[in-house]
């Protein structure tokens, strides 16, 4: 193997007919492309990340992941284009930078959930020379079919005489290619042109996390399961905003006999709160209605409100540009439809448990503790502890 970094290439389309502008779609509340560069970072044996793309809008998301940015051409950014021609043009360009590759990785962000140590494993192996190409894939005991035989309702057994079933632990299985993460010799793959050259082997990934995204329906099931599989080891913002209703109450009101509306908040969700004013870290409340017990509660706790804001996404973007905020460095705690726009601005969107579905469904992470009952106290401790660790480290 000649020296050389360990080069992690995502391409990345602007283009996509099955699932309408893919690579920035949300699974678990982070962008696909966001999510395949972050896998790719947290590997302890890559070097360089960068992403191929013919979009200035995924070009903006990847530099806000800490991601390099390869721009390609028109020419090889078509539907038809192979993710081959991406990694040659990349691989160009970054000799063009001075860049020497020797382990090349190529990680699609239609396969939301890679783990770093499936990533480091593979490219051991290829650094070390016992293969020259390794591919991720599950173990596969199907029996395949193919149409055909007697008329169009005909089918064919494919690895398989339909005539013997044999049972499970008699058979040796097979291996289905999932397409989340190829690693080659950069060498060899500059000689062959290919992914697949010299001796191939695979590495077993858990058949859970080996969904890849082609479809709506691939895209909806992922995010369901997303908070299963994937959560999150830091909580790495520089500043929190809350909804009101149901987060930092239990989103019950009582009405007394003159119309005036009282709620019930949490003392442990104010401490929380006070550490972060401690912690020199912004908190905002962003409501959508306009009630004097919001500004009571923001007033007793020292922090900003924003109320009356029927378009919440518009005033927490504004709010952020006047402070110099990125909004990927946003944590924001919500509950319920109105916040789904928020969500999709923010590099944390956090849910309340009980929040609405599709609230949950776009959720980077789901806190444990109720709205009302210690839901602001646990976002508050997992942001302070990050914030900790960075500043030791």
């Amino acid at each position: 193997m000649s020296a050389g970094e360990t080069v992690v290439v995502i391409p990345a389309r602007g283009g996509s007919k099955g699932v309408p502008r893919k690579n920035l779609r949300r699974v678990g509340g982070i962008p696909l492309i966001a999510r395949a560069i972050t896998s790719a970072r947290e590997s302890a044996l890559v070097d360089r990340v960068v992403v191929s793309t013919d979009d200035p809008q995924i070009a903006a998301v990847a530099r806000e992941w800490e991601a390099e940015v390869v721009e390609r051409p028109a020419g090889i950014s078509g539907d038809t284009a192979s993710s081959e021609s991406a990694l040659l043009h990349a691989l160009d360009a970054l000799a063009a930078r001075g860049v020497t590759t020797a382990v090349l990785v190529l990680v699609q962000a239609t396969s939301p959930f890679i783990d770093p140590g499936d990533l480091d494993l593979a490219i051991a192996r290829v650094a070390r020379g016992e293969a020259d190409s390794v591919f991720s894939a599950v173990e596969s005991w199907g029996f395949l079919w193919q149409a055909g035989g007697d008329g169009a309702a005909g089918a064919i057994g494919v690895n398989h005489d339909p005539r013997v079933r044999p049972r499970r632990q008699e058979r040796e299985p097979e291996y289905l290619e999932t397409g989340a993460f190829y690693v080659m010799d950069a060498a060899g793959f500059r000689r062959a042109r290919h992914r697949f050259f010299g001796r191939i082997g695979f590495a077993l990934v858990p058949e859970a996390a080996a969904i890849e995204i082609d479809t709506e329906e691939q895209l909806a099931l992922a995010s369901a399961i997303a908070p299963l599989i994937a959560g999150p080891s830091t909580l790495d913002v520089d500043a929190v905003v809350t909804d009101f209703d149901g987060v930092h109450t239990d989103d019950s009101v009582i009405i007394g006999q003159n119309g005036d509306e009282f709620v019930t908040v949490s003392r442990s969700d104010g401490m929380g709160i006070a550490r972060l004013r401690e912690a020199g870290i912004p908190v905002l409340i962003l409501s959508t209605e306009t009630n004097p017990v919001v500004s009571a509660r923001a007033r007793k706790l020292g922090v900003e409100v924003l109320q009356g804001r029927r378009d919440k996404a518009a005033a927490l973007a504004d709010w952020a540009a006047e402070r110099g905020i990125p909004l990927d460095r946003i944590a924001y705690l919500g509950n319920d439809v109105n916040d789904l726009g928020c969500f999709e601005l923010v590099g944390w969107p956090v849910a309340v448990p009980g929040a609405h579905p599709r609230v949950l469904a776009a959720a980077r992470f789901v806190l444990g503790a109720p709205g009302g009952d210690g839901a602001v106290r646990e976002l508050a401790e997992a942001v302070i502890r990050t914030t900790q660790r960075r500043s030791v480290s």
